[in-house]
């Protein structure tokens, strides 16, 4: 039987998960410099990297790229951050995780398959699977 977690864990884990949301690459890094964990997930597997990526920040991907966040970590449905930036259009997020070390056909489904779920035939020449 597991203790039910810290509350003031809980709301300070949430605050730095919705810092990732909003790209507060600041006090995110702040965060992380301090000790919080550069992977941290939420309950749904969904890394800092994940969220700062799918909402557009690119700062903050970089940021915690640099700082040993997993480029390729998927969350619990086998998403990855690259496949998402590649749903939402995000070029510059794009860009940072490749060059943090995102594996386009990592995850399901892949970035490569969304960009050929979405006829992005540009992102597809980028990843070398045209």
């Amino acid at each position: 039987m597991s203790e039910a977690p810290d509350p003031e864990v809980v709301e300070l884990a949430t605050k730095i998960f919705d810092l990732a949301r909003q790209g507060d690459t600041a006090a995110l890094t702040a965060y992380v410099d301090a000790g919080v964990p550069a992977n941290l997930t939420n309950d749904s597997g969904d890394s800092l990297v994940m969220l700062a990526a799918y909402h557009g920040h690119a700062d903050a991907v970089r940021a915690l790229l640099e700082r040993g966040a997993d480029a390729n970590r998927a969350n619990d449905r086998g998403q990855t951050p690259l496949a998402g930036a590649v749903f939402k259009g995000e070029t510059p997020v794009i860009r940072a995780l490749l060059d943090g070390g995102a594996d386009p056909a990592a995850g399901t489904p892949s970035a490569v398959d969304t960009a050929r779920m979405f006829a992005k035939t540009e992102l597809l020449e980028l990843f070398g699977a045209a």
